[in-house]
């Protein structure tokens, strides 16, 4: 009798993400509503190499990777059997190796995916998270930045390149995405790398700087808006283009294809607009959203977004996962602040009261 194989992992319990006033620079918020800034991920990545490593992605991520062909770059999420978000992932594809972002609290839970449900006859498995260090480029200049660098850009959203001499490959996000371009650099030529595209205007950031874009955005993150009981259309995926409806069976598609054909689900991803008079924090920790006194679901992520040339003026944002009948423009109580639901993503800059 042999050991039964050990339990797929999940995605674990959430927290609050929370950005506090002061956390982002006046310098670096500007340059992502404006300009370019450029900040390093605390990302794993995984990679599949060989004959097998397409068909092998195709069976485990949300997303095709078959038929975009070579040199795409798609956003999807590998699922436990019943459909439950594990970890999510930026997927490139290069020839005969498919290679995986992830968030770094995902590492483990992606190889352990890989680990079980991949043979090595058909693809080799290499983590490269210590070789590599991944970047990130967000703001309207991003691309015009790039290229000011010398870095080859994609043609269009959702494509990677190879880039000789320096950095490993240089992905363009699909529409809509927090970032503009992801970069893979060799851990020894990352300042290098980053000094090119200092000299060419982008402002240096940090992984707050990104938080913020994310949650302007309303893009799900691990261990906030996704927990161990989170389904793919809960948390924007179908506005994200991060499922394909079209491709062949991959793990935890039958819950995923049973809610797109025949049903919906009952809470979904929000963004929260806060009462600006008083500016008052909402309150820190695990937070419930209520409407007419009922539980309606949960705050996940909190940010202060600071008014440009007003000192000390801003406003409080946030996500939630709510009741999907709690739709944008009611007003409900979320971490002890009156809050208005509205649409993702959020449409800024902020004017007149919520």
């Amino acid at each position: 009798m042999t050991d039964a194989p050990p339990p797929l992992p999940t995605a674990g319990p959430a927290t609050v993400a929370r950005l506090a006033p002061g956390t982002v620079s006046p310098v670096r918020l500007a340059a992502l509503r404006t300009g370019a800034v450029l900040a390093r991920v605390e990302a794993g990545l995984v990679a599949l190499t060989g004959p097998g490593a397409v068909s092998a992605a195709q069976g485990l991520l949300t997303n095709d990777v078959e038929k975009p062909g070579d040199g795409a770059f798609v956003y999807g999420a590998l699922l436990t059997p019943k459909g439950m978000i594990v970890v999510d992932a930026w997927t490139s594809r290069l020839g005969s190796t498919v290679s995986f972002t992830v968030p770094a609290e995902g590492r483990e839970r992606a190889l352990a995916i890989f680990t079980r449900s991949v043979p090595p006859r058909l693809a080799r498995l290499a983590d490269r998270t210590a070789e590599l260090a991944v970047y990130r480029l967000a703001g309207p200049n991003a691309l015009a930045v790039a290229e000011a660098a010398g870095l080859p850009v994609p043609p269009g959203p959702g494509r990677v390149l190879p880039a000789p001499g320096g950095t490993s490959e240089v992905a363009r996000a699909t529409e809509g995405a927090p970032f503009t371009l992801q970069l893979a650099v060799p851990v020894a030529e990352t300042e290098v790398v980053a000094a090119r595209l200092a000299a060419a205007g982008a402002v240096s950031g940090d992984g707050a700087t990104l938080e913020l874009a994310r949650i302007l955005a309303g893009w799900p993150r691990l261990g906030a808006e996704v927990d161990d009981k989170t389904i793919p259309q809960e948390v924007r995926y179908d506005e994200l283009g991060g499922v394909s409806y079209t491709k062949g069976c991959y793990t935890g598609q039958e819950t995923v294809s049973r809610l797109h054909f025949r049903g919906h689900t009952n809470r979904y991803l929000r963004g929260l607009l806060f009462d600006a008079e008083p500016p008052a924090a909402p309150a820190d920790g695990w937070s419930s959203v209520t409407h007419l006194d009922r539980d309606v679901g949960r705050v996940t992520s909190l940010a202060w977004v600071p008014e440009s040339g007003v000192a000390g003026g801003g406003r409080w944002i946030g996500l939630a996962v709510i009741r999907r009948e709690v739709g944008p423009g009611v007003m409900v109580r979320a971490a002890g602040r009156d809050a208005r639901v509205v649409d993702l993503p959020f449409a800024v800059p902020f004017v007149g009261p919520a």
